[in-house]
């Protein structure tokens, strides 16, 4: 059996997309090829690495990258995250599965520390849940 792919877009591959990415490879393991992109690049967000590593998963060696028309045309399901992204990413071949799960952008959030963490942390989970799902749905 081929491992599946999928493609996480969001609008600068920061955060939803890369926490995406990281639960997308330890849900799926060996049976997928996970990537993730943007329609901009900001740079990987700290806070996204920070509560990753407290859920288990070290997304500090990821990159922020600009969406790559090779995986897009290759992936077999694209999803993305945010509407900006949904709205600006690429046509995509007829046998791509395009997939929109919206979620708050996190590094919008305002307050004190506490509770601009607290928010990643609601975010984080929100997307652990519903990657986890994804995943199950589609073996």
């Amino acid at each position: 059996m081929s491992k599946k792919m999928v493609y996480f877009l969001c609008t600068g591959n920061s955060c939803r997309s890369q926490i995406a990415e990281g639960f997308a490879r330890h849900f799926g393991g060996d049976a997928w090829i996970v990537h993730s992109a943007g329609v901009e690049s900001h740079g990987l967000n700290p806070r996204a690495v920070a509560v990753m590593k407290e859920a288990g998963i070290d997304i500090s060696s990821h990159t922020s990258k600009l969406i790559d028309d090779e995986i897009l045309s290759r992936a077999d399901y694209v999803i993305t995250l945010c509407g900006d992204a949904d709205e600006r990413c690429p046509l995509t071949p007829p046998h791509v599965k395009r997939l929109h799960f919206g979620f708050e952008d996190p590094a919008k959030a305002t307050g004190s520390e506490e509770e601009i963490m607290a928010k990643f942390r609601e975010v984080r989970d929100a997307i652990r849940d519903r990657i986890e799902a994804f995943m199950k749905e589609t073996v």
